[in-house]
């Protein structure tokens, strides 16, 4: 059976992973790139964005980890769209440009489904009105035996760990606090029963958590 894995997913000190008020212009609301600062410098994040070179780090190595073996992602409506209900505009087509970086099919969850929405690069948006597990059984059949990454935002990685599907996840805790917006970990207590965790802080300051399914 493949893996279900969350990649990268950072938190602020007091839980948040994302601000409060998203908008167009704000994806992660009044947090703004804060949370994804020691993400950004990575090599990773540069070859995702076209980009040559960068830094050869701890921080670099761990985020590089996400896209091995991976066949298809899951993610919420409001990692791909900061609109709210029905769809008053089809035309758009996610943050990410004509070849956004995921490269296999991505199921977008959300309560408004709208046309499966092909890409550049082998990227073709599906959006569906499912739960964590119709939406898991429909995104392993499109894997094709690769593992499935769960992309966030907050509330999608929340609903997946609550139905004790995930198999990995990787968290980077952010030298920040928030104060305000989508904590992750409301209503998870007990993970630390189902997950071996390891951490490990690295010369920036984030602290990676490891958590690996028992």
């Amino acid at each position: 059976m493949s893996l279900v894995r969350v990649h990268n997913f950072s938190v602020s000190l007091d839980g948040f992973g994302t601000g409060d008020g998203q908008t167009l212009e704000e994806p992660f609301g009044h947090a703004g790139t804060r949370l994804h600062e020691w993400f950004f410098r990575t090599r990773a994040f540069r070859a995702m964005t076209g980009q040559e070179g960068g830094p050869f780090s701890v921080d670099g190595a761990l985020a590089d980890t996400w896209d091995g073996g991976i066949g298809a992602e899951i993610m919420g409506r409001n990692k791909f769209s900061p609109h709210r209900g029905p769809w008053e505009d089809e035309a758009w087509q996610g943050w990410w440009g004509e070849n956004p970086p995921f490269h296999t099919p991505v199921f977008v969850l959300t309560h408004h489904p709208r046309p499966t929405l092909e890409m550049e690069g082998g990227t073709t948006f599906h959006f569906i009105d499912a739960t964590p597990e119709e939406a898991l059984k429909q995104a392993r059949e499109a894997a094709g035996g690769k593992d499935v990454r769960i992309g966030g935002g907050v509330t999608v990685v929340r609903d997946f760990l609550a139905a004790d599907l995930v198999d990995f996840m990787h968290i980077a805790v952010v030298p920040i606090f928030l104060g305000r917006g989508e904590r992750l970990w409301d209503g998870l207590e007990g993970l630390d029963e189902r997950f071996a965790i390891e951490s490990t802080t690295t010369p920036s300051g984030v602290t990676h958590l490891m958590f690996n399914k028992r």
